[in-house]
């Protein structure tokens, strides 16, 4: 890709690149920013490269997903040997988009959402949020088409349980 038309795509793409971001970095804003800035300089700088073996955005989200995870070992590694990271001396304020969120059906899913795995959580949200299909879920996971299904039929089991118990 020519780097006008790079730089073009992920522009188009970059609403629903934040949102995975913010599903990647457990919805802190800080760190989805970073995360996402971070993705932005590997792509235009060639580091990380579109060969073309899947969609564009599913590629991105694949970047998106491992320089999310390559930021969470990077904080523990820092937590573990007591180092601070200079981004996580300010302490996390509420987005204005978590200040929005005020109802009760939005905090009730927020709450059976944070109840699932990992993988369970980044697969319903790569279908329902990303409007991805199972396998470029599965794709952008690193996992077997059959291991995101098997993923994303549990977590959907499990919402509707969490759902059912935590009604008013």
């Amino acid at each position: 890709m020519i780097h006008a038309d790079l730089a073009a795509e992920l522009e188009a793409l970059h609403p629903n690149s934040f949102g995975w971001a913010m599903a990647c970095c457990e919805r802190r804003r800080d760190q989805a920013e970073d995360v996402l800035h971070d993705v932005y300089v590997k792509v235009l700088a060639g580091e990380a490269r579109f060969d073309g073996r899947s969609t564009f955005k599913t590629w991105l989200f694949g970047v998106v997903r491992r320089t999310a995870s390559s930021v969470r070992r990077r904080h523990r590694l820092h937590a573990l040997l007591g180092l601070r990271d200079a981004r996580d001396m300010h302490r996390f304020q509420a987005s204005p988009e978590d200040d929005a969120i005020s109802t009760d059906r939005r905090e009730r899913t927020r709450r059976a959402l944070s109840a699932l795995s990992v993988r369970q959580r980044e697969v319903l949200h790569l279908v329902f949020y990303q409007d991805l299909t199972i396998e470029e879920a599965a794709n952008i996971m690193r996992v077997s088409v059959g291991s995101a299904r098997t993923h994303y039929h549990r977590g959907k089991a499990r919402m509707a349980v969490l759902l059912r118990e935590d009604r008013p």
